[in-house]
């Protein structure tokens, strides 16, 4: 077979370090995964291999310099994401269109773009943009709520809303609100701590905590959305699949006009009394055939965690199956 040495420009030490990783690890890896040969000189990288991984590589090392320049710390598992893409022969959408920044999402961080890692975060993208209520379902690690808010922190930016409403049900999994130490919002907050580490990563702590202060963001427990309508809001609950049927009708009839919500969950995990049917798995046999509302159902394929969190979404499946 003929070989190819092609000749990859690095700008910098800094983004060298960046896009090689810890003891070149990332090197270490794309060698090992596309068969080629990879030598770092200077500002050179030089990637010896056949015509066809040779362009594979080329466009994983322009996608990955592309994150370096968006401020993106390159972790290893971000790259095996990459990689798997580009070897997925049943991917829908070509991975230099699905990473291009015209499919992500503005945010006013160090980040300037939150892109959709697979063909199914593209469709949910897609849907928020379409739908004025949108339900995510899924398993953890696909980017439910994180594009979610990053949907509503664009919007906010853009000035198509007001406002931004977070809310969440305080169900325990295993411990009771009562055990806990504190006021009620001391007792509640740490429900609501996804939510903030979403927004965190979407604009500097000072500016979210000045919106917090001028009630620009808010960030509830579910309870306290009972008898508001939410005019020219984005509005997002999580964790929606420990809601009841009840609660679940009382949250999406709080939409107003200028709106948009939100609704994701991941029914493999409710913690609910098993007496109890999730509203999220509820409300899809209610809505399913209502046009205007987008379902948008994610898998294991758009897990964008560690890989190995992927691994157990399958297997959990699998046992599930059995």
């Amino acid at each position: 077979m003929k070989t190819l040495s092609k000749n990859l420009h690095i700008k910098d030490t800094r983004e060298a370090i960046n896009l090689f990783g810890t003891n070149d690890e990332v090197l270490h890896f794309i060698e090992k995964e596309f068969k080629v040969k990879l030598i770092a000189r200077g500002h050179s990288l030089i990637v010896n291999g056949s015509k066809d991984t040779v362009q594979t590589v080329e466009n994983i090392f322009s996608n990955l310099k592309t994150m370096h320049q968006d401020g993106e710390h390159i972790h290893l598992e971000a790259v095996k994401k990459l990689a798997s893409l580009y070897k997925d022969e049943e991917r829908a959408t070509p991975v230099d269109e699905l990473l291009n920044s015209e499919n992500g999402v503005a945010v006013p961080s160090k980040k300037r773009f939150i892109k959709p890692k697979t063909d199914g975060q593209k469709i949910y993208i897609e849907a928020i943009k379409k739908k004025d209520m949108i339900f995510a379902i899924g398993p953890a690690g696909t980017g439910k709520t994180y594009l979610a808010v990053a949907m509503a922190v664009s919007a906010l930016q853009a000035g198509t809303i007001d406002r931004i409403v977070l809310a969440r049900p305080a169900v325990e999994a295993g411990e009771k609100l009562g055990f806990l130490p504190g006021t009620f919002q001391d007792k509640v907050n740490p429900y609501l701590r996804p939510l903030y580490d979403a927004m965190y990563d979407m604009m500097d702590i000072e500016r979210f905590t000045d919106l917090v202060q001028r009630d620009v963001v808010e960030v509830a427990p579910l309870a306290y959305m009972r008898g508001r309508t939410l005019n020219n809001c984005f509005i997002i609950l999580d964790e929606a699949q420990n809601t009841t049927p009840e609660q679940m009708k009382m949250f999406i009839t709080r939409l107003g006009f200028g709106s948009k919500a939100v609704i994701t969950g991941d029914i493999t995990q409710i913690d609910l009394p098993k007496e109890k049917e999730s509203g999220l798995v509820f409300i899809e046999k209610i809505l399913k055939d209502i046009k205007e509302i987008s379902f948008v159902h994610l898998t294991a394929k758009d897990a964008v965690r560690h890989d190995l969190v992927q691994k157990i979404i399958i297997a959990f499946d699998k046992h599930e199956k059995k």
